[in-house]
C-alpha cells in the first residue's frame, strides 16, 4: 500500500507541486491547504508522514506540532518542517518539539524526496521494533507512547520518549551522542547542533524515570547504553 503523506501548505503552488512530485514518487498525496486548525483534524488520520510548513494560518506550523506530538494518536508520526525561515534558533525550537526533519525554501524537490524516504525508513525501522518493553519497575509500551515506573505514569517529551526507545531497543548496546541526534533529531553530526543536546535530554530523562533512570549508563568519551 502505498505511503500516505499530508501535505500542509498554504502557498497553492507549492501544495500541488509537492503534490504531483509526490504522486510521481508512488506516494498517496493528501493536500490539507485550510490552515493548522484543519490540519489538527486530518492529522489525527494517521498519515504515514506530514510535511508541515510554518507560516499558517489559523494555528502557525509551530503550534500544529506542538499538538500532535502532545495527541497519542499522532505523537509517533513522522513530520518535517517547511519553512522560509533560516535561523538556527527556528531550526531548533522545530526540532526540540519533535520535528524528524527540516527543510528550508526554496527547497530542491529531489532533496526533499531523499529526506522523505530517509525519514519513512527510520519511522518504518522503529515500527519494526518491538513494541512493549518491561523489566524492573520500568514498563514501555512503544505503540501507545506510554512509560511508567512502579505502575505510575512518566510524562516525557518526544525527544525523550525516542531518546529511551533507542537506547532500550539497542540491547545493551553503547550508542554514541551522534547516533542518539540522528536518531532523535533526524541529522547527523555534520549539522551545527552541539551533542551536548543529548546529554542535557538524558540527564533531564534519568530524572524523570527516577530509581529505574541509573540504568542509562554513561559510556565515557563515547555515548550511553541501558542496562
Amino acid at each position: 500500500m502505498a505511503k500516505k503523506i499530508l501535505i500542509v501548505e498554504d502557498e497553492r503552488d507549492i501544495s500541488r507541486m509537492l503534490e504531483y512530485n509526490l504522486r510521481k514518487e508512488g506516494y498517496a498525496a493528501v493536500v490539507e491547504g485550510d490552515g493548522g486548525r484543519a490540519a489538527m483534524t486530518a492529522g489525527r488520520e494517521r498519515p504515514d508522514l506530514v510535511l508541515l510548513d510554518i507560516m499558517l494560518p489559523g494555528l502557525d506550523g509551530t503550534e500544529v506540532l506542538r499538538r500532535l506530538r502532545a495527541d497519542q494518536k499522532t505523537a509517533a508520526v513522522p513530520v518535517i518542517m517547511l519553512t522560509a525561515r533560516s535561523e538556527e534558533t527556528d531550526k531548533i525550537v522545530g526540532l526540540e518539539l519533535g520535528a524528524d526533519d527540516y527543510v528550508t525554501k526554496p527547497f530542491a524537490i529531489k532533496e526533499l524526496l531523499a529526506r522523505i524516504k530517509a525519514v519513512l525508513r527510520r519511522s518504518s525501522a522503529k515500527a519494526a521494533g518491538q513494541s512493549r518493553f518491561k523489566d524492573g519497575a520500568l514498563e514501555i509500551d512503544f505503540d501507545k507512547v506510554l512509560v511508567t515506573v512502579k505502575g505510575k505514569p512518566v510524562e516525557l517529551t518526544a525527544k525523550e520518549f525516542i531518546l529511551l526507545r533507542a537506547l532500550v531497543s539497542a540491547g545493551g548496546k553503547v550508542l554514541s551522542r551522534e547516533e542518539l541526534l540522528e536518531r532523535a533529531w533526524g541529522m547527523d553530526s555534520a549539522l551545527d547542533i552541539e551533542t551536548r543536546t543529548v546529554d542535557v535530554h538524558v540527564g533531564t530523562l534519568r530524572r524523570k524515570l527516577k530509581g529505574e533512570g541509573a540504568r542509562i549508563i554513561t559510556v565515557k568519551n563515547f555515548g550511553y547504553r541501558f542496562e
